[in-house]
């Protein structure tokens, strides 16, 4: 299970004689620090919050005592103009029980303050109850519990919960089903595929899947806003659902398996991205498409230098059953482009070359249209959710070539291997289509605030700001 909403928000709509005590959380900047102090402090809490050494460091947080005895906390945020979320996860983590109210300069937004104490207060067990055994908890309006910023949280909660999911209790009916119970509740047709059905419909994506004793699944989901006309825009989103990947028989070493519950990392931050725009309405036609997977070794798992040909025709030779991301993501990506969407968009744990490149923070970005690429730089730097462009480089095409198929599932060169995987799934992606590809690792290594250790979506509240600006700007102002 993880964090309950319950533990982590609190809607007061009367203030009780006897009901719990609300304390009070004042942020400051460096700028704002000295008139804080001044303002709501007494002489001598004030120095007592100097003597311990508060100075307004981000993420800081100090207790001092007001004037009753009651405990007032002291929290530093970044100077203004600078935005970041997660650092208000810290008062999730750090605060002591019971129901607190955050008030934050001028220029701080409340909806980051919302959304950061949320992330930072998930937690994830399988203990039945949840591991810090505190409950602190934001004192909200009704009107922000049912906004943005709470459902944004709740989304990356549910990609989180899955990613995090042992990969024993989600295998790839799990994970279809998982988006059917996510999407059916907002009116959403979904449809899962399996059986010769799948195998015609997506010869690559099940000649990894196949190889399980968990077959293969395809989540179709279709969506239309209540704004949105039978001609409207269409956003077609693709995730790679590989629920496990031992390598197949190009295995992994022990080492590189420990993780690799998350490779469904993509398919989660898609299952996030769809939901959210779902709760809000944006006036869109939506597909989604996951490839739910296993790569496994079996009597009858792909080998190294089978050929098969994909829905678009194209014949692919394996040159490693480990790089079968890109394998179970093409014929996602045929399908889709078979609509004409306005904008495709997947996202996918494919390489550890872009982690080489880019470090876990930052999701590789490729893209075939320059302005659609900047725009979504620009909004990733906004809303403090980054991403970083990698080239399409067709210097790199030939790399892929196959002497006995039409291109090969891996580069002949040990270089620029998130670049020729971003290469091979363009060979699917329809010429003139909008189309922008993310990398993404999906994980924490380690706790930080509002980003504790396990399963993560970086990527979704950069793509949603930007689709709600390329869709549903107001006065047709999209990009």
């Amino acid at each position: 299970m993880s964090v309950r909403e319950a533990d982590c928000l609190t809607v007061l709509r009367r203030r009780q004689k006897d009901g719990p005590t609300v304390h009070g959380v004042r942020a400051a900047d460096d700028a704002t620090l000295e008139s804080t102090l001044k303002t709501l402090l007494g002489a001598e809490a004030a120095t007592f919050a100097l003597a311990c050494g508060f100075t307004a460091r981000p993420g800081q947080l100090v207790l001092v005592p007001d004037s009753q005895g009651h405990p007032v906390g002291l929290f530093g945020v970044p100077e203004k103009g600078r935005r970041d979320p997660y650092v208000f996860g810290a008062l999730a983590r750090n605060l002591p029980e019971g129901d607190w109210q955050v008030r934050v300069p001028d220029g701080v937004l409340r909806a980051d303050v919302l959304l950061g104490f949320c992330l930072g207060a998930y937690q994830f067990s399988l203990k039945g109850e949840v591991p810090s055994g505190k409950s602190v908890r934001l004192v909200v309006t009704e009107a922000e519990r049912k906004g943005l910023a709470v459902e944004m949280a709740r989304s990356i909660w549910l990609a989180r919960d899955l990613i995090n999911t042992p990969a024993n209790l989600l295998g790839p009916s799990d994970l279809a089903h998982a988006a059917r119970e996510a999407l059916s509740p907002f009116g959403a047709d979904v449809e899962i595929i399996k059986g010769k059905t799948l195998d015609k419909a997506y010869p690559l994506l099940a000649h990894v899947g196949n190889g399980s004793e968990r077959g293969p699944r395809v989540a179709v989901a279709r969506w239309r806003g209540s704004k949105a006309g039978k001609n409207a825009p269409l956003l077609s989103l693709v995730g790679k659902g590989v629920c496990f990947d031992s390598g197949g028989y190009d295995i992994k070493p022990s080492s590189g398996m420990l993780r690799m519950k998350k490779d469904m990392g993509g398919a989660a931050s898609v299952l996030a991205l769809a939901r959210l725009i779902m709760t809000q309405d944006l006036p869109v036609r939506l597909e989604v498409r996951l490839g739910c997977v296993e790569n496994s070794v079996s009597g009858h798992a792909m080998r190294p230098l089978d050929v098969v040909k994909s829905r678009a025709g194209l014949t692919v030779e394996i040159g490693n059953t480990d790089a079968e991301g890109r394998l179970v993501l093409c014929d996602l990506l045929t399908e889709a482009g078979e609509a004409s969407p306005d904008l495709l968009l997947d996202m996918a744990t494919l390489t550890g070359a872009a982690r080489v490149a880019l470090g876990p923070d930052l999701p590789a970005l490729f893209c075939n249209d320059d302005s659609l690429a900047e725009m979504l730089l620009e909004v990733s730097e906004r809303e403090a959710d980054p991403l970083w462009r990698l080239p399409l480089w067709q210097g790199y095409a030939g790399w892929l070539r196959s002497p006995v198929a039409d291109l090969n599932n891996i580069s002949s060169k040990p270089m620029a291997g998130s670049i020729t995987a971003g290469l091979f799934l363009e060979r699917f992606v329809k010429a003139g289509q909008r189309w922008a590809h993310i990398d993404t690792y999906a994980w924490n290594d380690s706790s930080r605030a509002g980003r504790p250790e396990g399963g993560d979506s970086p990527g979704v509240r950069a793509l949603f700001a930007a689709i709600r600006l390329v869709f549903d700007a107001p006065d047709g102002a999209g990009a």
